[in-house]
């Protein structure tokens, strides 16, 4: 029996965005019930778009479809692993996983978007995680992912929810998905 029969695919989360100094990455988080994948998304956008997303907390292009678990079952864990795109977390290493939520820092590009904020009469509430795992005994690593849904999630829901319900929900459902594996190492502010 190999340890990928008795490894559980629990969940996916179909986008988050990891700052970068080149530029941000986008992933989708592939949960199991022992560790936590990374998947290395293609690029969809340039790095002033992405770093835009991070700070408003959506996708500003609506073109692309959320992948699903049942697009990963073809792809053994052990393949995903060896990615060397990808990264991979073990749930033991983990030492603290904390929501939070980001304040806005206004620049001056951003002058339509706090336009749009205010004619919407909402928030651009940006919510991120800071893992921080130990890959070895002698060192200890923070990741840092914002919480970004693709627009294709984001605007049927936009329909009958606020931004900020809808990123809350996104953020949310995500927590969830990590208090199923690290009970006890979870932090939400």
């Amino acid at each position: 029996m190999t340890s990928e029969t008795t490894e559980k695919r629990l969940a996916l989360i179909h986008r988050v965005i990891v700052p970068d100094k080149e530029s941000p990455k986008e992933y989708a988080v592939l949960v199991t019930d022992r560790r936590s994948i990374f998947i290395r998304q293609k690029s969809t956008r340039g790095n002033f778009w992405l770093r835009g997303e991070m700070s408003y907390g959506t996708a500003l292009i609506t073109d692309v479809v959320p992948k699903t678990l049942e697009d990963y079952e073809g792809n053994s864990l052990d393949s995903l692993t060896l990615d060397a795109a990808n990264l991979t977390v073990s749930h033991e290493e983990i030492v603290s996983l904390a929501l939070k939520k980001e304040e806005q820092k206004h620049r001056k590009y951003d002058f339509f978007v706090r336009l749009t904020m205010r004619m919407q009469k909402e928030v651009f509430q940006v919510y991120d995680f800071e893992m921080v795992y130990r890959p070895s005994p002698n060192s200890e690593t923070t990741t840092k992912f914002y919480m970004v849904p693709l627009g294709a999630y984001f605007k049927p829901r936009r329909r009958t929810q606020t931004r900020e319900a809808i990123l809350r929900e996104y953020a949310t459902d995500a927590l969830e998905i990590f208090q199923k594996v690290l009970s006890a190492k979870i932090v939400a502010s």
